[in-house]
């Protein structure tokens, strides 16, 4: 498909695994020598679908989007490779109209394999570069990226499954190296202080106290600064490191310590204490930037433009201020309520549609918060009211399955939704929140006995 077309339309998801996939596809595509339209989407609306059944390019080429709206798409040919929950409706009968189009459609589940655990969008996306042409390994490293900021490396081995392949075609490229090690955010760019103070998990006695942290770190015989610069995690010698970090496992339970130590993935062409040699700061950088309306600027940056680095900043910067604020208005004003199975809370239009599920996310793993519920957030956006569900691991090991829930919670109020078993989300009319709400307390009930 891809050979036989002239021009190309990329149409992709606006986060970090989304912004990846989206810079896979566009290298792959020009060193064919294709003319290709990028298009960043936040989610699959009416609008953005006309858009692609419309497209006058000979070909469409969605990332990280696309699998749940398969009974949708007219336009013919198109390339899917997403790790989503694939559209039910899809070709489920020999009358279907979307049987005579020409879909290839590339995820994880059509081969039995789970896709918020073992293949993120960037890795089908690069699966089908490899296969274009064996140089677009160096896109590899992309990849990893991709998963790590789609949180596919928590499990105790890290990146599993297809999310593989990438990592060590990037590993015995030499584009990046892997280590046993802390799994906290900030290893490259944040001061020591930083780094334990706002930890995830949090560390106990340690977390938001500064002056805490700074007499452990003195008491573990580690100096905070290399002359008048803080010094880093990864500025720690192999000694300093294991003493912190013997120091710091001591304090955790055995969940928190599991989810503390394992694989770490270093971008090591990049240097050092840039926020592109790590994959999960990397991978926050392409956050900010998709969440504030300017994941060009993550493109730019992934395809090798590193003028874009301070304006990525700026949007980091932003992004940081905002959900922090967001997070001290959900606590300060206790709008977390409880249902049976749930909890939930109403933002309004506090907080910006594309990151409300962020602030769930880390709601569900701030002390005082419950992890054997998962949270449902909701948020006015243009089109409605978006809705954002994330859960713990272990509810999904239990049986939850929030794409299907809010799926089926959302066409019942006229909405649409999807996602994956640990993290999904819908759109749904204004006004039926406390509907929708009952139906996925039923569900998640339902799914948890």
């Amino acid at each position: 498909m891809l050979r036989a077309s002239k021009t190309v339309t990329l149409v992709s998801h606006i986060d970090a695994d989304g912004i990846t996939s989206a810079a896979i596809a566009a290298t792959a595509c020009k060193r064919l020598g294709k003319g290709c339209e990028v298009v960043f989407a936040p989610k699959l609306s009416e609008e953005y679908i006309e858009k692609i059944n419309s497209s006058e390019s000979d070909l469409v080429w969605v990332t990280d989007l696309g699998s749940g709206y398969l009974s949708e798409f007219t336009k013919d040919p198109m390339i899917i490779t997403d790790h989503h929950v694939p559209d039910p409706k899809w070709r489920k009968g020999q009358t279907f109209l979307d049987s005579f189009i020409d879909i290839c459609h590339i995820n994880p589940h059509c081969y039995g394999m789970e896709g918020s655990t073992e293949a993120c969008g960037a890795t089908m996306t690069y699966l089908l570069a490899r296969e274009i042409d064996p140089a677009n390994t160096d896109l590899a490293c992309l990849a990893v990226v991709g998963a790590c900021g789609d949180i596919q490396d928590t499990s105790d081995e890290g990146l599993v499954g297809l999310n593989t392949e990438p990592l060590w075609d990037a590993v015995d490229r030499g584009d990046m190296d892997v280590e046993t090690d802390l799994r906290m955010f900030g290893k490259e760019t944040r001061s020591l202080i930083q780094f334990l103070q706002y930890s995830d998990p949090r560390i106990p006695g340690l977390g938001d106290d500064s002056s805490e942290c700074h007499r452990f770190l003195e008491s573990m015989k580690v100096t905070l600064k290399d002359g008048t610069r803080n010094r880093s995690w990864n500025d720690l010698s192999p000694e300093e490191k294991d003493r912190v970090r013997n120091g710091i496992l001591d304090r955790l339970n055995d969940a928190d310590r599991a989810r503390a130590l394992g694989p770490s993935y270093r971008l090591v062409r990049h240097p050092r204490h840039s926020e592109l040699r790590d994959a999960k700061e990397f991978a926050t950088l392409l956050n900010s930037c998709g969440r504030y309306d300017d994941a060009e600027t993550g493109l730019r940056i992934c395809m090798g433009d590193e003028t874009a680095l301070d304006k990525a900043k700026q949007n980091r910067m932003e992004h940081r201020r905002n959900i922090s604020s967001a997070l001290s208005m959900v606590k300060e004003e206790n709008l977390v309520r409880m249902r049976r199975s749930i909890m939930y809370f109403n933002a309004g239009n506090r907080i910006r549609d594309t990151v409300v599920g962020i602030v769930a996310g880390m709601l569900l793993n701030t002390e005082g918060f419950r992890r054997d519920m998962p949270i449902i957030a909701f948020a006015d956006s243009d089109d409605g009211i978006k809705v954002s569900a994330r859960a713990d691991r272990s509810l999904v090991r239990k049986g939850l399955d929030l794409a299907s829930i809010m799926k089926i919670a959302a066409e019942m109020v006229g909405g649409y939704g999807g996602g994956h078993n640990i993290a999904a989300g819908a759109t749904i009319p204004r006004g039926k929140e406390e509907v929708f709400l009952d139906a996925v307390d039923d569900m998640v009930l339902a799914q948890l006995i």
